[in-house]
């Protein structure tokens, strides 16, 4: 017998983010570093626990190995416990058919069962790939007054940015009219975040009806939405002003690291009401030596700094030799940077090795930043370098 939730959450965790290329080559996107010594996943699991929700299912699929050995049983995020707490959720064979997950609404689809065991009032549905803070607690809030079936969380982007996003056309109460999924010529700058409130019931008819369609794509901005709209569900938007990345593409993730930085930072991870939880290994301090020279840098545990760093992110475990020199970088997990080495507008995925005099991207190269996979070491006769 379970304890009933108001409500529960799902986290579209399963995506593949071709986009980062080598840093998801082995990985699930939600996996991969972020700001020293986090990972993506970290954040919507930590706005869960933040927000008073206690029940999360994790819905992966690509490339699970790394993030369910990170994720493990929730404890880190507060959520191991008997009732509830955290769930991985991967493809399964069921009795009538087995299928990789087709879309956002279809994974949600093959999850009903989870659902419906914590009979819910409400389903929260997040992505595993954003870099943000938010009480979804204030959005429940919000859902259940204005008496909303679905409420989708909304955040003002640039207008010559809105194409790339799910649109909500709204009224002056909120109530959206009209649902584009990636328009061509958005009629407004308010996106889609991919954060979804609905009531179960509402959900779970219009998953099952979305299932047993043929032609639909079995994607919630695709299908779900516009399905409500059509046959007059009332659909809210929830606006959020705060800090919010989507980190799907090597420049944002650099982006996002970059916003850390600086005395007051875009993106601040030092917040006491929002504090962002993690799984980490304990590493000793970092060792910061007499020649070293560090400006505007975010530098974890464990790192020995004997060259310069300049608005950087390092995480835990980075070497740098005297004579090296970074700048505007994003350094992942155990790399070595030899002496004379030079990296500029780069990140560097985990357990790579930088040799003596090697250069790294360039000084000029903010629109072009140099990706280094997992594990490689350059020299002066590699080809990559």
């Amino acid at each position: 017998m379970y304890l009933k939730k108001e409500c529960i959450a799902m986290l579209l965790a399963g995506g593949q983010g071709s986009r980062l290329y080598d840093l998801t080559k082995h990985t699930a996107k939600p996996a991969v570093s972020f700001g020293g010594k986090y990972r993506i996943i970290d954040f919507p699991l930590s706005n869960c626990i933040n927000s008073g929700i206690d029940t999360v299912g994790v819905l992966t699929q690509y490339q699970p190995l790394a993030l369910n050995e990170y994720i493990g049983n929730g404890a880190p995020w507060d959520l191991d416990r008997n009732r509830g707490g955290l769930s991985v959720l991967p493809p399964y064979q069921g009795n009538q058919h087995s299928d990789w997950y087709k879309g956002t609404a279809n994974a949600i689809y093959q999850n009903l069962q989870f659902i419906k065991k914590y009979d819910p009032e409400y389903v929260l549905i997040l992505s595993g790939d954003h870099i943000y803070t938010m009480d979804y607690s204030a959005m429940l809030k919000a859902h259940k007054k204005k008496g909303a079936a679905c409420t989708v969380a909304t955040i003002k982007v640039p207008l010559e940015e809105a194409s790339r996003f799910g649109i909500c056309n709204a009224d002056s109460d909120g109530r959206i009219y009209e649902f584009e999924e990636k328009p061509k010529v958005p009629k407004n700058d308010q996106a889609s975040m991919g954060i979804y409130i609905f009531n179960t019931d509402v959900l779970i008819r219009y998953l099952e009806e979305d299932e047993n369609d043929p032609d639909s794509s079995n994607d919630f901005g695709k299908n779900i939405l516009p399905n409500l709209l059509k046959n007059g569900e009332p659909l809210y938007t929830y606006s959020f002003s705060g800090y919010w990345k989507d980190v799907g593409t090597i420049k944002s993730l650099w982006e996002a690291n970059m916003d850390l930085l600086g005395s007051t930072p875009a993106f601040n991870l030092h917040q006491r009401k929002y504090r962002i939880f993690s799984r980490n290994t304990a590493r000793a301090p970092q060792l910061i030596g007499t020649g070293a020279k560090i400006e505007n840098s975010l530098i974890s545990e464990g790192c020995v700094i004997n060259g310069s760093v300049y608005g950087s992110v390092l995480s835990g475990g980075v070497y740098v030799e005297e004579g090296a020199e970074i700048y505007n970088s994003v350094i992942m997990a155990d790399v070595h940077v030899a002496a004379g080495a030079k990296i500029y507008y780069s990140i560097i995925d985990s357990d790579c090795f930088i040799g003596e005099n090697v250069t790294v991207g360039a000084p000029d190269s903010k629109d072009d930043i140099k990706i280094i996979a997992k594990g490689t070491k350059l020299t002066n006769d590699s080809e990559e370098n």
